[in-house]
């Protein structure tokens, strides 16, 4: 649905910009070129967030289901870490080895 709404906005804008402007031709060239390569780029960030997104989910999802992962070389599970969910952070529990490491959920695999 989000899909369509934009469409149609970018429908009107092109409609305004044909219509409602006194741009030549070539300005109007610019200008279309210029506002798809922002919405391009807009498009491409939102689809690099989603992917990073999920890989961070899958991450604290195995954890959470005591499965080890590997983060950045360094094996992490439920024995020598713990999962702060508002950070998405794996920090090293007292009295093991790895104690008061930090590590990001997004760097796992």
């Amino acid at each position: 649905m989000a899909f369509i709404i934009g469409l149609v906005v970018v429908a009107l804008f092109f409609l305004a910009l044909h219509y409602f402007t006194e741009f030549d031709h070539m300005q109007k060239v610019y200008i279309t070129i210029i506002v798809l390569s922002i919405l391009s780029l807009i498009v491409m960030f939102d689809q690099y967030t989603k992917v990073q997104d999920q890989k961070m989910r899958d991450a604290t999802l195995k954890f959470q289901q005591n499965k080890t992962l590997n983060c950045e070389g360094v094996e992490v599970n439920s024995t020598f870490y713990t999962l702060s969910v508002g950070t998405h952070t794996f920090i090293g529990k007292e009295n093991t080895p790895n104690s008061g490491s930090m590590i990001s959920a997004s760097n796992c695999e």
